[in-house]
């Protein structure tokens, strides 16, 4: 048997098809996870869903430490009685750092799938996932490097967004008009995050009545939250963010993995980000990396325009939306793009790391 947990929506898309890999190399395989509706849906015992735990930044994970922790000593006591073969950690470090320890504690092997950003905001972690991780799995090209220097066992895997993406087939969403330029609006996955993501976008879209707007609306939340957003130039469509992408001109984007996701279907995008005051002045003394998405870092340039805290608000969105919709803009990002793809690679990745963990 083997037990995965995943906390949020990305990584309930990849665990998800990590899962079908697993379950096609071996049919009978027994799965058992903490996950999503997606992983769910994969197949397995779903003992706890990611979203009761996802909060974002640290006054959020600070208010809800209770409600953390019962989440964390009842998957201890679930693994404890079930006795995994292997655990399988996916993402979301802050939760699955521990759970790592504990696995170790009690002899069940760890695979960590999708490495923990430690490069970033606290390289002293990294000497915890030696001691507790016996394979790590990297999904961006320079991270093995990194690992490799602490003595860590760790394998590039490609990205799983790949596997997404060619799972996915393009139709436009019959709610989007087809003469009419069309903006994507990905405010997140949480509601602390689309709560102060949104504001901003939706200024933006009063500006161009004569566009169209489109919130790509998360799995894990309800359509009937954002039908208050919606107006004669904005409309709210869940579960079919690629679609909406393939179908935009442009994106405005929250920093994430739909960063990446959004240049990987060649969309030109500003990245934007926005948190609590205290949250930031926090985040800025731990995380020291030059760039906050996805794409500059692999690519080690500022190929898409970052905005974050100020300078995420109506008037520098619409500026820098206009130059990425100009054909200079244009032409520059997609050079870009193409420089990512060549990065990534094209590896099979979920069947790849479902290989390695059954072996």
């Amino acid at each position: 048997m083997i037990y995965l947990i995943a906390g949020e929506a990305s990584g309930d898309l990849h665990g998800s098809n990590l899962m079908k890999a697993m379950l096609h190399i071996n049919p009978n395989l027994e799965l058992r996870f903490c996950g999503g509706d997606l992983m769910k849906e994969a197949g397995g015992i779903l003992v706890q869903h990611y979203k009761n735990r996802a909060f974002m930044g640290f006054t959020e994970v600070i208010k809800n430490l209770n409600t953390i922790k019962k989440a964390l000593k009842e998957l201890q006591q679930d693994i404890l009685d079930c006795r995994p073969e292997k655990l399988i950690l996916i993402d979301n470090p802050g939760f699955n750092m521990r759970m790592a320890k504990f696995a170790k504690k009690h002899g069940i092997p760890v695979h960590y799938y999708i490495a923990p950003k430690v490069w970033a905001w606290n390289t002293k972690r990294v000497k915890k996932l030696e001691k507790t991780v016996d394979k790590l799995y990297s999904i961006l090209p320079f991270e093995p490097a990194f690992f490799k220097q602490h003595g860590l066992d760790v394998e590039y895997v490609g990205n799983p967004v790949m596997d997404a993406l060619k799972q996915n087939i393009p139709t436009i969403p019959k709610e989007l008009p087809k003469n009419k330029t069309v903006i994507a609006l990905l405010p997140g996955s949480r509601k602390p995050e689309i709560e102060k993501m949104l504001p901003p976008m939706l200024e933006v879209a009063a500006l161009h009545p004569d566009w169209m707007f489109a919130i790509a609306v998360a799995p894990n939340f309800e359509l009937d939250y954002f039908k208050k957003f919606q107006t004669s130039n904005v409309i709210a469509i869940k579960d079919n963010t690629y679609n909406i992408l393939s179908a935009s001109n442009a994106a405005i984007v929250t920093s994430g993995t739909a960063t990446l996701e959004t240049a990987l279907l060649r969309v030109p995008q500003m990245v934007c980000y926005k948190l609590s005051p205290l949250t930031y002045w926090i985040g800025k003394q731990v995380v020291k990396v030059k760039y906050i998405s996805l794409v500059n870092l692999i690519l080690d340039k500022p190929a898409v325009k970052e905005l974050v805290q100020e300078d995420c608000n109506a008037i520098d969105i619409d500026l820098e939306l206009q130059r990425i919709l100009s054909t200079e803009g244009l032409i520059e990002m997609q050079s870009d793009y193409v420089q990512l793809g060549k990065a990534i690679g094209n590896k099979k990745t979920s069947e790849i790391v479902a290989q390695r963990i059954l072996s």
